[in-house]
C-alpha cells in the first residue's frame, strides 16, 4: 500500500479537530452527521459548520445511511471516488497479505490505510467476505492445494505453504471447507462419490453424493458431458454410478424442480469458504415465491455493501436448486447471471411463484 497516512482519527476528538480545520486527510476517515438537519457530509465539506452538540461521527456514509440521515448534495459524500479510495485501501491490504512471508498486524494494516483498526477490520470484512486472518489462511491453502497437484507430497506442500505444522493446515481447511481437505479441495482423493442422470422439465440433472450427502447438483442437456465433467472436477475419487441409494435422492431432487411447494429435507456435504457457506445457508432461508437482492441477501448476512461477493458466491454454487441461488436478483429485480442459464432461472421463478 502506498499510503502513508497515520491513524489519527480514532476518537471523537480527532475527528472534530479534523472538521474544525477541514483536514483533506480526513476525507477517507469518517463522515459526520447532523441531527438537526438529518444530513450526513464529509469533514472536508465547505457548508457552514454545524455546531458540536449536534454532529454524530460514522465510519462510512452506509453506516450514516443505516441510522436515517441522507447524503448531502453539496459534498456528496457518496461519489463514486469514496468508495473507490476504500476498495484501493482494501485491495491494498489483500496484496500486502498475500505477498508477505508473515501475517502482517491488524495494527500495521490499518495504519497504512489510515483508518482505524476497528474501522479497518470491519470494512475488510465487510468488502471481502472473510477476516484479514482467515483470507490468509485462504491464500495458503490455495497454495499448498497447487503444490499437492504439482506432484508435492502433502507434507512439504503444507510446510511451503507456510503452516507450521498438518494440523494447522488441516484445521484451517475445516474452517474454510465444508468437506474435508483430502475430498473436494485436493480434488476428491480418497473419496467415494456416486452420482446419476436423470431427466425433469429443465432438460437433465445429475446428482452426485458422498457418504455424507449431496455434493453437486447440475442442470444441462448432455448426459455424457455431465458425467465428463464430474470426472474432470474429482479426478482423484472413485467415481461410480448406477448406485440404487441415487434413484431416491434423484426423485427428491427432481421434485424440488417440478414440485417446489414440496418441502424436502437432502442432505449435504457442500464446501466453499465461511462465506460461502453463510450466503448458501440464507439462499435456503428464502420462501418458494420470494426473491431477494443480492445486496438484501449481503445485509442479512451481516455483510452490507458485499453484493458483489454474494453473487460470485452464487455463481460458486455446486447444488442447483439445492440451494436456491435462482432466487437471488439484481437490484433493479433483473434476472442476473445463472450457471445453468437465465431461460431455466426464468422458469424456476415462474414456477416457485405460483406454488408459493
Amino acid at each position: 500500500m502506498k499510503s502513508q497516512l497515520t491513524n489519527r482519527y480514532n476518537t471523537s476528538a480527532a475527528r472534530w479537530r479534523a472538521v474544525i480545520s477541514r483536514d483533506p486527510a480526513a476525507d477517507n476517515a469518517f463522515v459526520l452527521a447532523v441531527t438537526s438537519t438529518g444530513i450526513f457530509c464529509r469533514p472536508i465539506c465547505p457548508a457552514r459548520r454545524p455546531r458540536r452538540d449536534r454532529v454524530v461521527f460514522y465510519d462510512t456514509p452506509a453506516d450514516a445511511r443505516r441510522a436515517g440521515y441522507r447524503a448531502c448534495l453539496r459534498c456528496k459524500p457518496e461519489d463514486e471516488a469514496y468508495g473507490r479510495r476504500h476498495a484501493d485501501s482494501i485491495a491494498g491490504a489483500c496484496a500486502t497479505i498475500r505477498e508477505t512471508e508473515t501475517m502482517p498486524t491488524l495494527e500495521t494494516l490499518a495504519k497504512y490505510a489510515g483508518i482505524s483498526v476497528y474501522h479497518f477490520h470491519r470494512l475488510f470484512r465487510r468488502t471481502v467476505g472473510v477476516t484479514p486472518r482467515q483470507f490468509r489462511a485462504q491464500i495458503m491453502i490455495e497454495k499448498a492445494k497447487q503444490s499437492i497437484r504439482g506432484g508435492d507430497s502433502v507434507t512439504a506442500a503444507i510446510y511451503d505453504a507456510g503452516f507450521s505444522s498438518n494440523g494447522r493446515f488441516y484445521e484451517a481447511a475445516a474452517h474454510r471447507l465444508g468437506m474435508k481437505p483430502q475430498k473436494v479441495g485436493l480434488g476428491g482423493v480418497h473419496e467415494s462419490i456416486r452420482f446419476i442422470v436423470r431427466r425433469c422439465d429443465l432438460g437433465l440433472v445429475l446428482v452426485a453424493a458422498t457418504a455424507k450427502g449431496i455434493c453437486e447438483v447440475w442442470l444441462g442437456d448432455d448426459a455424457g458431458a455431465l458425467a465428463r465433467r464430474l470426472r474432470a472436477a474429482y479426478p482423484q475419487a472413485k467415481i461410480a454410478s448406477r448406485d440404487p441409494i441415487m434413484s431416491d435422492l434423484v426423485k427428491k431432487v427432481v421434485g424440488l424442480v417440478e414440485t417446489p411447494e414440496t418441502p424436502v429435507k437432502l442432505p449435504l456435504d457442500l464446501c466453499g469458504t465461511a462465506f460461502e457457506m453463510r450466503v448458501w445457508d440464507a439462499l435456503r432461508r428464502i420462501p418458494v415465491g420470494k426473491t431477494r437482492t443480492y445486496g438484501e441477501i449481503a445485509a442479512a448476512i451481516g455483510h452490507p455493501g458485499a453484493s458483489r461477493a454474494v453473487g460470485k458466491a452464487c455463481a460458486l454454487n455446486h447444488v442447483a436448486v439445492v440451494v436456491p441461488c435462482h432466487r437471488a436478483i439484481g437490484a433493479d429485480k433483473s434476472l442476473r447471471g445463472y450457471r445453468w442459464g437465465l431461460d431455466r432461472k426464468r422458469k424456476l421463478l415462474e414456477r416457485e411463484k405460483q406454488a408459493g
